[in-house]
Order: C-alpha cells, then sequence, then structure tokens
C-alpha cells in the first residue's frame, strides 16, 4: 500500500526544481557592468534636432523618442533594407539604435541601474516594398536590450516597415522604460 506522502513528494519536487531554475534565470543584472562587459561606450546624446526632447519622464515611465543608428566614429548608418543593405546590417543598425537610446536614457536618468524593465519598443524599418524581414531587423536591438538588463530586457514590440526614415536611416526606435 502507497502512503500519500510518497504522492506529495513527486510534485514538491517538481516545484523545487523549476522554482530553483526560475530564481536563476530571474537573477538580477546589473546593467552598468553589462555595457561595460560587452565593449559599448554610451556617448553623450546629441541635442534634437527640432522642437522635441529625446525623453520625457513622467512618474516611473521614461518614453524616448525616435533615435537612429548614430555610427560611434559620428554620423549615422544610412540605407535601406532589400537594396542596399542586408538583413545582417540592419541588426547591427538597429543595435547601434540600442546604444544611442541606452545614452539617452542615462542621461535622462544617472545611472541604467535605475531601470525596472523595457515595456515597449516600437521599430520602423526603411524597406523596399517586397521587404518582409522587419522584425529579424528589429531582433538586433531587443536582442542587445536582454544582453544589457537580462529577463528585464524583454519587452512588449512591434516592428513595422516604412518607405522612408530621416536621413535614410535604415532604422528607428522608440521605447518606453518603466524605472525602480
Amino acid at each position: 500500500m502507497k502512503k500519500n506522502h510518497d504522492l506529495i513528494f513527486i510534485p514538491l519536487f517538481l516545484f523545487l526544481s523549476w522554482s530553483t531554475t526560475s530564481s536563476a534565470q530571474s537573477a538580477k543584472v546589473d546593467p552598468e557592468k553589462k555595457v561595460k562587459e560587452l565593449g559599448i561606450h554610451l556617448t553623450e546624446p546629441a541635442a534634437p534636432t527640432a522642437n522635441f526632447l529625446k525623453a520625457v519622464r513622467i512618474a516611473n515611465l521614461v518614453y524616448l523618442s525616435g533615435h537612429g543608428p548614430d555610427k560611434p566614429e559620428g554620423g549615422q548608418v544610412t540605407g535601406k533594407l532589400g537594396s542596399d543593405l542586408t538583413i545582417e546590417q540592419g541588426q547591427e543598425a538597429a543595435r547601434l539604435v540600442g546604444i544611442s537610446l541606452l545614452s539617452s536614457l542615462k542621461k535622462e536618468i544617472g545611472t541604467l541601474g535605475k531601470v525596472k524593465r523595457i515595456v515597449k519598443v516600437l521599430g520602423m524599418v526603411n524597406a523596399v516594398p517586397t521587404f518582409t524581414n522587419h522584425s529579424q531587423v528589429i531582433n538586433g536591438f531587443s536582442d542587445l536590450m536582454v544582453q544589457v538588463f537580462g529577463i528585464d530586457g524583454k519587452h512588449a514590440r512591434s516592428a513595422v516597415g516604412v518607405g522612408s526614415l530621416p536621413g535614410n536611416i535604415p532604422v528607428e526606435i522608440e521605447m518606453i522604460v518603466e524605472l525602480k
């Protein structure tokens, strides 16, 4: 005859195994340290070129205006996906947009350690009408956010194709960030 405590052991064992794994996955990442480990240099953001702000803080949310792919040596990446740039080049451009957004975010809040999570992202891809891999391009940005913030870098996201972007940049991204 089986005892009831044998039946309880299995679910309890599964719960403990799951909670240990879950805790390891949700371990907090120090975003300032991760940025350095990844060899990323956050720069002083340039002033807006028109009558808008790069970041607006409302309570514990920061809304960041659309940013483009700023090159470390100056200037921006240009070109259209599907004619001038490959998906991989678009992903690298999206990653550069992420670095630009992190620079503006850090200027606004002082330290990336104040970020609770990346909430929402809108990625716009300058592409020919037949290009259909917009989400793959924006993965270059999303992957960087997860590298920097861990699970807190995962976000809701839209990736859309557009006929053109300012200065013929290939990618423009805006994001909403929740603070601790």
